[in-house]
């Protein structure tokens, strides 16, 4: 008997929003062999998800360089569009780059730690 798995955590899985994936990929279990598929070799669709979005909140924080927490603060919804990434990075408003100078210190003092960590 093979693995299957949700749709919806096999479109995690891929980095694309669950909502705006074809219908029946989102009407049907996944299996491993057929996940391995989509991985290997990626039908038109999910190209495009990709990279035209929308993205599903994690990968919007991570071409934003923030956190998931930092776009629940400033109030930013749960998928955005490249185009919209795009714009929001040339425009940087101001709680974006609280956002990111959050972020850096966040990673300043977890690669610290690691140093310390390594040097004992």
């Amino acid at each position: 008997m093979s693995q299957s798995m949700k749709p919806e955590v096999a479109a995690k899985k891929l980095g694309v929003y669950f909502p705006a994936t074809p219908e029946d990929f989102r009407s049907q279990m996944i299996t491993r062999a057929q996940f391995n598929a989509l991985q290997a070799e990626p039908p038109q669709w999910l190209i495009d998800l990709r990279a035209n979005g929308p993205h599903p909140r994690s990968v919007v924080a991570a071409k934003l360089g923030v956190s998931n927490s930092g776009l629940g603060r400033a109030g930013v919804s749960d998928s955005m569009t490249t185009e919209q990434i795009t714009a929001l990075l040339a425009e940087m408003p101001p709680w974006l780059e609280a956002e990111r100078a959050t972020q850096a210190k966040v990673r300043q003092e977890k690669a610290r730690l690691t140093d310390r960590e390594a040097s004992k």
